[in-house]
């Protein structure tokens, strides 16, 4: 589905069912350098359960027009945007690392377009190591590979992945390349310069699921633990043996999980 944002060409999948604006509203925002490919197994059980989906592409991602938003408080006001864009005043967020700031800061400014949030792979703050960092402002495709290897855990190492033919660490990396390593850059550096998570947590007031990895390189269980307890009316679900693409690596149980959460907290028609 493509649609306007600020005269700008917004992609989001749907899920595999047209977008039905009778339905309650999902929108799923993806994690640094990333695209809506990585949602592709929860997206697809809540658009045939009674919901809206959309798996955003931010913008200078997959197919949405750019450039790149630079900072997490500009992204945040785009995903405010996108909710008045297609007709709703409120939707359920569900983001994945970078995109679990987004919806931090989304949540505080905008608390009554927000149904509830659903935070995996999230932390207050997300620095960056200075290396990475440079590597991809530089555009090196070694900035993929050392997030690939960094972000999954030993399952996510070993295979195994739910989706016939695919490989947790050449998928993620054939997401991210398929774009700009650069626009990767972009994102690391808001993310590394973005430090009003735990202020924006103090103003979260909607019911909130934080799902975290037990073995979390990228935003450690202490660091997702300690978000959680700064966000009132928060819950928390840990994965085990899981690193950071929760959403990949241990898909089922992360489809568990937002069913649970989602359904108690917004309704399916």
């Amino acid at each position: 589905m493509k649609f306007q944002v600020n005269n700008k060409e917004v992609f989001a999948s749907t899920g595999g069912q047209p977008f039905d604006k009778n339905k309650p509203l999902l929108i799923f925002v993806h994690g640094s350098g990333l695209s809506h490919i990585t949602w592709v197994l929860q997206t697809r059980y809540f658009a045939f359960h009674g919901y809206s989906v959309l798996a955003i592409d931010l913008p200078g991602h997959g197919d949405s027009e750019g450039p790149p938003l630079k900072s997490i408080e500009d992204m945040a006001d785009w995903i405010s945007d996108v909710i008045s864009s297609v007709g709703y005043n409120e939707a359920s967020l569900i983001g994945h690392s970078q995109g679990c700031l987004v919806l931090l800061e989304c949540a505080s400014r905008y608390p009554e377009k927000i149904k509830s949030l659903s935070l995996m792979g999230g932390a207050g703050a997300i620095p960056m190591n200075p290396e990475l960092l440079s590597l991809a402002e530089d555009g090196n495709p070694k900035a993929v590979e050392l997030m690939m290897d960094w972000a999954h855990g030993p399952g996510g190492h070993f295979g195994g992945h739910p989706v016939p033919g695919l490989h947790h660490i050449n998928l993620g990396a054939t997401i991210v390349k398929n774009g700009s390593v650069k626009v990767l850059g972009v994102d690391f550096r808001a993310c590394d310069n973005y430090k009003n998570g735990f202020e924006a947590a103090k103003n979260v007031k909607c019911p909130t699921l934080n799902i975290l990895g037990d073995k979390d390189k990228m935003c450690p269980l202490k660091e997702g633990k300690k978000l959680a307890d700064a966000i009132d009316n928060s819950e928390v679900e840990i994965i085990k043996n899981c690193g950071h693409m929760i959403l990949l690596e241990e898909a089922d149980q992360a489809l568990a999980a937002l069913k649970r959460f989602v359904t108690e907290n917004h309704p399916p028609n």
